[in-house]
């Protein structure tokens, strides 16, 4: 797609100061290598509360005749010069059909093979319940303030139905915005809840649940305590309170899929856990006494994934619902398939897993060309997995052929945030961006076409990956592995028990590499968060700068993709 993205908005959120009952840190040395406490950019969690146009599902819409909105016949192109160009493949435009490949169907919720998992309907039926205390007036030594606006009732009220709700973390507040409110009001929070020593690192909304009058919010913060907060009632609880569970800082959570009360928790130790937010807490003992994992070190620890407590167990009256130790080193981010039967994991340690987690079993395990993952995530049809991380690179990973299918050089640093944009993409181009520590944001298409070429057929064309002349559709396939079935099919189709394999790194020399379309600075901060809207993309810094960038305009022409109104940066 090309065009100019232009700024509407910057937003800047204020940093709190320290807590009183926080020690000073004065004049911190470079060169310490003792831990410093977790730490988390500005990071947004969105919702639009009234029956919205969700992203196209494209296991069930193909997104290149979808008519959700006025980008009806667009793709990743947004003008008519990139008709040929965006069709990689050679071949005429098709009729439209069912996009089903590689979904074979609805999975089964996680846990349904427990009946102790089954909700319990209580005096007023299966009615939906908020936490039980209000976090304004609470005493609690954790929370330290909370500030409603004064006129946030009335804000509510006259806000437009289909506005956009942002929560946004910074230090050690968490603030409730409208992103779609008057530019008065705009910078002004409807609530903002400052804590007395924890950070929120993460936070998620519950899909599932959402409503005009009802949101399921949850955060994990760096003192390991998860709060279960619904802001219209300002209601909230606390899970896994002090470490109580589990005391590692929770470094990302996902509620799952479908599910009213379960979320996943990933935890700096490595290990995600499965809380109930309706499940009082209690001491947790694994439930088996096997501590090999604990003990394995190098390759080896990266092996299994050791079952603390099973979905299945009889013993689910009180949280945790499940644990799995998943690594030594810390979980950075994980992300769930768009059929809701894989995880995709990306850890401290090098290494990026595919879980099945319907049957907690670990199938794949690959590594990184250099360093930790820092972000992961999967593409709306579940075919291709994005990561970033400390080698500045981000990688394209093929599901079906279980490989890595290209890199994706044009980072200066890490790459802390990485997100499909599913109004561009369709079943062969796809759009993707990523954010890094380099203050950059970059824009990037590939198509399935493309993705077999190798590395030395690659045509680099300005503001496009795609090109006119005939390519040769070699494949690269790992050179330990061998092209494998679907892992959605295996689980789908198969009884039996998926072997896991581990994938070692492929040479850069025999990976095709990917050039972004675009690349801006557009922070003088480090960005931290990624997400794509209809109409815009929205990004996030470290130090609490949230932007919103429209997309080109319908009908303009342009040569190649930018961004205008990033202030002095280049």
């Amino acid at each position: 797609m090309t065009g100019t993205y232009i700024l509407r908005d910057d937003l800047h959120l204020a940093t709190p100061p320290p807590h009183p009952s926080e020690a000073p840190i004065i004049n911190p040395n470079p060169l310490a290598t003792t831990p410093a406490p977790p730490t988390s950019g500005v990071k947004l969690s969105l919702a639009i509360v009234s029956p919205r146009k969700v992203a196209p599902q494209l296991y069930k819409v193909n997104t290149s005749d979808s008519t959700r909105s006025n980008l009806a016949t667009y793709s990743i192109k947004e003008s008519e010069k990139e008709t040929e160009a965006s069709n990689e493949t050679g071949r005429e435009d098709v009729a439209p059909q069912s996009f089903t490949t590689g979904i074979p169907g609805k999975a089964p919720a996680f846990g349904a093979g427990n009946a102790l998992l089954t909700a319990v309907a209580g005096k007023d039926g299966l009615k939906r319940r908020k936490p039980k205390n209000n976090i304004v007036k609470s005493n609690s030594s954790f929370v330290s303030r909370v500030i409603p606006h004064e006129a946030m009732n009335k804000r509510l009220q006259e806000r437009n139905p289909d506005g956009l709700f942002a929560f946004a973390n910074i230090n050690r507040a968490f603030q409730w915005l409208d992103l779609t409110s008057t530019s008065v009001f705009k910078a002004e929070h409807l609530t903002k809840i400052l804590f007395t020593k924890a950070h929120m690192l993460c936070h998620g909304i519950n899909e599932f649940t959402k409503s005009g009058s009802h949101l399921d919010i949850i955060m994990g913060s760096s003192a390991g305590d998860i709060i279960w907060y619904e802001p219209f009632s300002q209601k909230y609880a606390r899970i896994n309170k002090n470490g109580m569970i589990n005391p590692s800082p929770v470094s990302d959570m996902h509620w799952i899929p479908g599910s009213e009360n379960l979320f996943l928790a990933s935890h700096m130790d490595g290990t995600l856990i499965v809380y109930d937010k309706e499940r009082d807490d209690a001491t947790f003992t694994p439930e088996e006494s096997d501590d090999s994992t604990d003990e394995k070190k190098g390759v080896n620890e990266h092996q299994s994934l050791h079952v603390n407590k099973s979905v299945n167990s009889k013993n689910q009256k009180t949280n945790p619902v499940a644990v799995w130790k998943i690594s030594n080193q810390r979980i950075n981010a994980f992300a769930f398939s768009p059929d809701s039967r894989h995880l995709a994991v990306a850890s401290e340690d090098g290494s990026f897993r595919i879980v099945d987690y319907l049957k907690e079993l670990l199938t794949d395990i690959y590594t990184s060309y250099y360093g930790g993952f820092m972000c992961v995530c999967w593409s709306p049809d579940g075919k291709y997995v994005l990561t970033g991380g400390q080698d500045d690179l981000v990688s394209i990973w093929s599901l079906a052929e279980r490989r890595i299918v290209a890199r994706c050089p044009g980072h200066h640093s890490w790459v802390t945030a990485v997100a499909f944009d599913p109004w561009r993409c369709d079943d062969r181009n796809y759009r993707f961006g990523s954010v890094g520590e380099d203050c950059r944001l970059l824009l990037w298409d590939f198509n399935v076409g493309m993705l077999h070429r190798p590395k030395a057929a690659s045509v680099r064309q300005r503001g496009s990956v795609s090109s006119h002349q005939p390519i040769n559709r070699h494949r690269t396939e790992s050179q330990a592995t061998t092209r494998l079935r679907s892992v959605s099919n295996l689980t789908a189709n198969n009884t039996d028990e998926e072997e896991m394999m581990e994938h070692p790194v492929e040479s850069r020399t025999t990976t095709a590499e990917l050039p972004p379309v675009m690349s801006k600075a557009v922070d003088e901060d480090p960005l931290c968060w990624i997400g794509f809207e209809e109409d815009c993309i929205i990004t996030s810094c470290a130090a609490g700068h949230i932007r919103t960038w429209d997309r080109p305009k319908e009908g303009v022409n342009n040569s190649q993709t930018t961004l205008s109104g990033a202030g002095s940066t280049s």
